[in-house]
């Protein structure tokens, strides 16, 4: 698999890789949610490729403090063959570079096999509640 940023030719790859992962959510706009990431680091926003498809994608974000990652997504056909961990190093490695100290992440309560997916590659729960606010509402039609 080839890793590399993504282009906007991508878009409906991406999204349609995003939806077959089941990532995206009525709240969440996935066509904007990549305008919104190529406006702010877009070399950050990576892309795996192989025979020409795009099977994995990781938006990257780092704003000084913490690194953050989102949109993990694996094609469901190419799970569990180091695809998610090959995409989840190379985000590490651009978080270093950075000197990032810490990175985070959320994963749905429900989602078990995300959550050991990131355990085996040391990832831990933190004792944090996570919360939010929309400033924004998506809402796809």
């Amino acid at each position: 698999m080839e890793i590399r940023p993504f282009e906007p030719t991508d878009e409906a790859a991406v999204i349609a890789l995003w939806e077959r992962c089941e990532l995206t959510r009525p709240w969440n706009d996935p066509r904007k949610d990549i305008r919104r990431k190529l406006h702010v680091c877009a070399e950050l926003f990576l892309v795996g490729e192989r025979d020409g498809k795009i099977i994995a994608t990781v938006m990257v974000g780092y704003e000084g403090h913490r690194g953050w990652i989102n949109y993990l997504a694996v094609a469901p056909e190419h799970q569990r063959q180091g695809f998610g961990r090959m995409m989840m190093e190379e985000a590490e490695r651009l978080l270093e570079r950075e000197r990032c100290p810490k990175v985070n992440l959320q994963v749905r309560a429900e989602n078990q096999a995300a959550i050991e997916f990131y355990q085996r590659l040391g990832y831990s729960v933190d004792r944090v509640i996570s919360m939010g606010k929309r400033l924004e509402n998506d809402h796809v039609r």
